[in-house]
């Protein structure tokens, strides 16, 4: 880096900007609208978050992140829009212009617009839309922001004796800066106006060169040079600036200037592809915050990408925008020329994406990742490795089975495929946080609908939700099938469940009598009482029906008067005396508490049963850990001996819960600690883990934890991908 206190060479004009940026082409301005149509409302419908800046009373250019959950901005009309700024966050100046930069989880292009404040009304500042358009994915391509996995930061800056000290040598900000791969930098004209533009790269794209002055490349774009143009009127300038995995972001301003000084542009070249300009920063503030926007709009998570069926492609909007104004724009095309494309999106979708892989081949940038080819047409994500793929599907009936238990009827188009027994992660978000719960199918597998059966467990958070405000025409994001319970043979059944461990026995009881043939089927269910039945007519009318094939015996702890069936709960001398004579081929299947589970294994085993012939399905229900870390840890997750990402764990947190919050290729399934999907080995620091949970003595032993019920003492680097 050239020595910043020697002359460099400066950019002052229009002509010096145009020179080193070029001119916009009219297709570039044929984009912007001056209010908001029905696509940019749609997007606004389902925006978590956007960059936002202003000016405050006194002068001083601000920049943050706002919004926090989809529908955040809210449209009073298509020339007024309202939002609540980030608790905190300082006032902007009433008729001063205001900008944003609006970030789709999963989505390369963003919607710029830019604005004056028109009024602060009941804690909501109300905006006047001046001009809106679409930006292009190639900043958030380079940044590799919508990819799941951070890529190893830059090294930190080593200050050198004597050297100047000031806001970026106070602790974590000049660290937070190497490990930034996207930001975004507010500026204005001298007129009031206000501009946000997106900025991405590879981590430490932004240079710290000392304690006062950090250098920020400009790499090739649409030539619209807003923030260069803003800067020859007025040098202020604030950047909010984001780092996957963490919630917090990095608040800057200072005075920026510019300059196309070869020997500095050459010091931040990639692969001999030099930037065109650089902006100079004097920073005269630098402050590290908690963003609850960036928490709960979790950008990098997969869980949280927008569903492309139901949001406008963003460049179909754009061509949409720029037929509108072939007549207001000098040298535009005609308007017949450009409506083709918006008849085509899928066709739109495939150019576009081509484009962007030659254009960053072209400046040096890896190759984007490989996807097929009816992906790329389709403008699809790649699909995932390692867990199933995540689902976005609607809740079609709730349906009430007991007074503690409900069915929950899931539809997707695709359909559900999976082995009758086999279990469903099911996601959504509480209070502004994903939970995740598994729930055992209990409906039959290749239909479009699929049933779950949550009974409500006295203060769970995913159960009270179900139970209390989920309804018909809501959205669940559903991660599955998993799990090795599962009847496929045709021998005979013998089924042993209690309480909610009754789904995946009806999953099984379901697809067999569904299909002729088959050995018989005997099911002993133990419940509370009569009302607490789990499907108590479903199974009353298969017996009826299939008298030779199905056997069903209930159980009952706490029986009425008139209740003639068996009294009391499962244990080994009623499983002695029900169970009888079977085939020596039966295939014994149980699910339930414990103390069940511990009664049937004995019986069977017992009785000579081979270990392949017997199957159990734990139900552990996740408890509260008094001895994890009360402080933000930080966790560094690494495959194959390279790190893959490094993420801060915050108290209450799980690793499983950062890592995918940050979009890490953590390995889970059950996420309660169930089934092992999510073990990794611990190479440095100390976990707890919440139990009872499924890994034996040796595996602890040896130094694996689950990520899924785990939680970190200390700092702590894990390995993933082990077999």
């Amino acid at each position: 880096m050239p020595n910043t206190t020697l002359p460099l060479r400066r950019m002052t004009s229009v002509a010096d900007v145009e020179a080193a940026v070029g001119r916009p082409g009219p297709a570039i301005m044929m984009k912007q609208l001056d209010h908001l149509d029905n696509g940019c409302v749609d997007i606004l419908a389902h925006c978590p978050i956007a960059g936002c800046g202003y000016r405050i009373a006194d002068g001083t250019r601000h920049s943050t992140f706002a919004g926090g959950a989809p529908g955040f901005m809210h449209v009073r009309s298509p020339t007024r829009i309202s939002f609540a700024l980030p608790a905190g966050a300082p006032e902007p100046a009433h008729g001063e212009g205001i900008s944003f930069v609006f970030l789709l989880p999963g989505v390369g292009e963003t919607l710029r617009l830019n604005g004056s404040v028109a009024a602060i009304e009941g804690g909501e500042t109300v905006v006047d839309v001046l001009e809106v358009y679409v930006h292009c994915g190639r900043c958030v391509l380079r940044s590799k922001l919508r990819q799941p996995r951070p890529v190893r930061s830059a090294p930190g800056r080593e200050p050198g004796p004597g050297s100047a000290r000031g806001p970026l040598d106070e602790p974590g900000i000049a660290e937070f800066l190497t490990r930034a791969p996207f930001l975004v930098v507010a500026t204005g004209d001298s007129d009031g106006g206000s501009d946000t533009s997106p900025r991405g790269d590879g981590p430490g794209f932004v240079r710290v060169v000392d304690g006062r002055t950090l250098v920020l490349p400009d790499r090739r774009g649409n030539k619209r040079a807003d923030t260069f143009r803003n800067l020859l009127q007025d040098p202020s300038v604030a950047l909010a600036v984001l780092v996957p995995g963490r919630t917090d972001i990095l608040h800057l301003r200072g005075t920026g200037s510019l300059t196309d000084d070869a020997e500095l542009l050459e010091t931040m070249s990639l692969r001999g592809n030099v930037p065109q300009a650089a902006v100079l920063i004097d920073v005269e503030h630098a402050e590290l915050v908690h963003s609850e926007a960036v928490a709960g709009a979790r950008l990098w998570s997969p869980e949280s990408h927008v569903d492309r069926q139901e949001v406008p492609d963003l460049m179909t909007l754009a061509s949409r925008h720029a037929a509108l104004n072939t007549t207001n724009v000098a040298g535009a095309p005609p308007g017949f020329l450009l409506r083709p494309a918006t008849k085509l999106p899928k066709l739109l979708r495939f150019v576009i994406n081509l484009s962007y892989r030659s254009q960053l081949r072209d400046e040096g940038y890896e190759e984007a990742p490989t996807t097929s080819r009816w992906q790329r047409l389709l403008g699809r994500r790649a699909e995932q490795t390692g867990p199933p793929a995540l689902r976005n599907v609607r809740v079609s009936e709730v349906r009430r089975e007991t007074p503690h238990a409900l069915t929950v009827v899931l539809e997707d188009g695709a359909g559900f495929d999976f082995r009758p027994g086999q279990f469903f992660t099911l996601i959504t978000d509480i209070d502004g946080r994903p939970v995740r719960r598994a729930y055992s199918a209990s409906s039959v597998p290749g239909s479009k609908r699929l049933e779950v059966t949550v009974k409500h467990v006295e203060d769970g958070r995913f159960s009270g939700h179900v139970h209390e405000q989920l309804k018909a025409g809501d959205r669940l994001s559903v991660r599955g099938p998993s799990g090795s319970f599962h009847a496929d043979s045709r021998a005979e059944l013998v089924l042993v469940a209690a309480g909610s461990g009754i789904t995946p026995m009806m999953s099984i009881i379901r697809t067999r009598l569904a299909r002729p043939g088959g050995g018989r089927i005997s099911l002993l269910y133990a419940s509370r009482s009569e009302d607490e039945i789990i499907f108590a007519a479903e199974l009353a009318r298969l017996q009826r029906r299939h008298r030779k094939r199905l056997r069903v015996t209930h159980v009952l702890s706490r029986p009425g008067t008139g209740w003639a069936g068996e009294r009391g709960r499962i244990d080994a001398d009623l499983l002695r005396r029900w169970i009888g004579t079977t085939a020596p081929s039966a295939e014994y299947f149980t699910c339930g508490p414990e103390p069940v589970m511990d009664a049937v294994r004995a019986v069977v085993t017992s009785r000579g049963v081979a270990a392949e012939q017997f199957h159990e399905e734990r139900y552990t229900s996740v408890g509260d850990l008094a001895d994890a870390s009360t402080e933000p840890q930080e966790m560094v997750v690494e495959e194959e001996g390279g790190e893959v990402g490094v993420v801060t764990v915050e108290p209450g947190d799980t690793l499983l819960d950062a890592g995918l919050a940050a979009g890490l290729p953590m390995p889970y399934s059950c996420t309660v600690g169930n089934c092992g999907e999510c073990m990794v080995k611990l190479r440095k620091g100390d976990v707890t883990m919440k139990q009872p949970n499924c890994l034996t003595a040796q595996q602890q032993a040896e130094g694996y934890v689950l990520a899924c019920v785990g939680c970190p003492r200390s700092a702590v680097v894990v390995e993933i991908g082990e077999d």
